[in-house]
């Protein structure tokens, strides 16, 4: 079983590393062409309502409730039956998702003053336009990309996780073209993007096609007034729209909000959170990815040992790789911010403010990767009601800290107010993955392996070895400026490649052997 789950994880994490650099490299291409403006602010909340929506509906909320439904109905060994509760799931999301786009694009003006504000109130009318007609292109991406994520359940559901992991490359292709070859010829650049990503959606749900023929779920939409598994799934979904989404739902509230700060400050706050959103993508997400249909098994066959082994065994994992790079992040923000971004448009001001927020963001990195670890603990289970609470707890500290922290300073005329709201979100990230942990074991669903206090230990220890070295071997934020492209990416990646490597032989020094893990669960399974 374990030996399966480190493949599987694997193949999602190098899908997603490729994912994750293409990903930087339009982040390069888009603060290079367009910088960090009024202009780029505009796009970015034109992008980021749909793709709030669509990590909601589709990598969140459906997902969670699609997946554990869906491996219930396989594990009865009737194929008709996973054929029609497909079809059916398909036509009636299909049908929910046209009906919200047709309503988002008719709202665009409404949905820009409800999520930014201060476009409006202190940018003025010109940019809130600007971001209504990128949005009314954009938010289709909402349906295609939905429908996407339904195919993605089905295809991680029958073991083939490389194509729904691969099938972000194609967005990242699509928004590099736009911004390369199509803004040249717009009276407005910037909004080449919001057609790449228009473009982007349709690419990637047509990509999914020939994989789902291949298992023979190629879905054809039908629609069923009480079809008893689109019931079920539905009344999963529903509270867990909230539940499985809050970092999202926060990191909004930070778009809301920053859209009453400086201009640029949107921007900021988009190109550090892509920098954390590396690691986990690359490991948190994978790790959920794998384990969620795993653990609805696990839940099916009535196995909670070997249930609670595998919520364990996916922790530790995520706090092996989470704390190294929470470290890596914040003293090495400087250096990813001028080697990624630092060239044409992104100015000395634009890396100091994005710097200061990647920092702050990089605090809550571990309480990222164990809620996204954690969560799929209460979905396989078919308990979507308690992870809202504990979400609901965790947006109310979002904007209780917000208030305590961002609005004095932005009050008292500091110059990065944005990095308070990074920070609160870093704070309830910590408190949602803290509540989620103590439910889980209080209700005797998780029980902790031994050697715990031995591996934080081990992990800490060699967490100081390797920011000794970075103190010591990285230079100045002058030196990096001065830099050229191929310096700067050279001494980059020798940190981070000398640093990583420490991380390890120290570790192995310390006496971790993490892949002794997998030999336990094989051992006891």
């Amino acid at each position: 079983m374990s030996r399966k789950l480190i493949k599987s994880t694997a193949i999602v994490s190098a899908m997603t590393i490729l994912s994750r650099i293409l990903g930087f490299v339009r982040d390069i291409v888009l603060a290079q062409v367009f910088g960090a403006k009024a202009a780029t602010d505009a796009f970015f909340v034109a992008f980021k309502i749909p793709n709030f929506m669509r990590r909601l509906f589709a990598e969140g909320a459906f997902a969670q409730s699609f997946v554990p439904v869906l491996s219930e109905t396989r594990a009865s060994g009737d194929e008709r039956a996973v054929k029609d509760l497909v079809d059916h799931v398909t036509g009636t999301l299909g049908l929910l998702l046209l009906v919200l786009t047709v309503l988002g694009i008719l709202l665009a003006p409404v949905l820009i003053m409800v999520f930014a504000p201060g476009f409006i109130l202190a940018q003025g009318d010109e940019q809130a336009a600007m971001a209504s007609t990128m949005l009314r292109i954009t938010f289709p991406y909402l349906l295609f990309i939905s429908l996407t994520a339904l195919a993605g359940g089905i295809l991680n559901t029958y073991g083939r996780f490389a194509v729904p992991a691969f099938t972000p490359v194609l967005l990242n292709l699509c928004m590099i073209s736009a911004a390369v070859l199509l803004s040249p010829r717009m009276e407005n650049p910037v909004m080449a993007l919001a057609w790449g990503v228009l473009a982007a959606g349709i690419v990637q749900l047509l990509f999914q096609f020939p994989f789902l023929r291949q298992i023979r779920m190629l879905p054809l939409p039908r629609l069923k007034r009480a079809h008893a598994g689109v019931g079920k799934i539905m009344k999963l979904m529903l509270p867990a729209i909230f539940g499985s989404s809050v970092a999202q739902i926060n990191l909004l509230l930070d778009t809301v909000i920053a859209s009453f700060l400086a201009a640029g400050s949107v921007s900021w706050l988009y190109y550090s959170d892509r920098l954390v959103e590396f690691p986990l993508g690359v490991f948190g997400i994978a790790l959920a990815t794998v384990i969620l249909p795993n653990l609805s098994g696990r839940h099916a066959e009535k196995s909670p040992e070997l249930f609670s082994m595998t919520l364990d065994w996916a922790m530790r994992w995520g706090l092996l790789i989470g704390l190294p790079a929470t470290l890596g992040l914040f003293m090495l923000a400087v250096p990813m911010i001028v080697t990624l971004f630092q060239y044409g448009e992104f100015n000395d001001n634009a890396v100091v403010m994005t710097s200061l927020s990647l920092m702050a963001y990089s605090l809550g990195l571990v309480g990222f990767i164990m809620v996204k670890v954690l969560v799929p603990g209460f979905f396989a289970r078919q308990d979507t009601r308690t992870p809202v609470r504990i979400g609901i707890v965790a947006m109310v500290a979002n904007m209780l800290l917000n208030i305590i922290i961002v609005v004095p300073m932005a009050m008292s005329g500091a110059t990065a107010p944005h990095a308070g709201l990074a920070l609160a979100t870093a704070c309830a990230a910590i408190i949602n993955a803290t509540l989620l942990f103590n439910t889980l074991r209080r209700k005797g669903i998780y029980t902790a392996r031994r050697g715990w206090l031995k591996l934080i230990l081990q992990i800490v220890m060699a967490c100081t070895v390797m920011g000794a070295y970075l103190v010591w071997a990285r230079a100045d934020i002058g030196q990096w400026l001065q830099w050229g492209a191929m310096d700067r990416v050279w001494n980059l990646a020798i940190l981070i490649a000398v640093a990583s490597v420490i991380y390890i032989l120290s570790l192995l020094a310390f006496g971790a052997r993490p892949w002794r893990w997998r030999v336990n669960i094989i051992e006891s399974s």
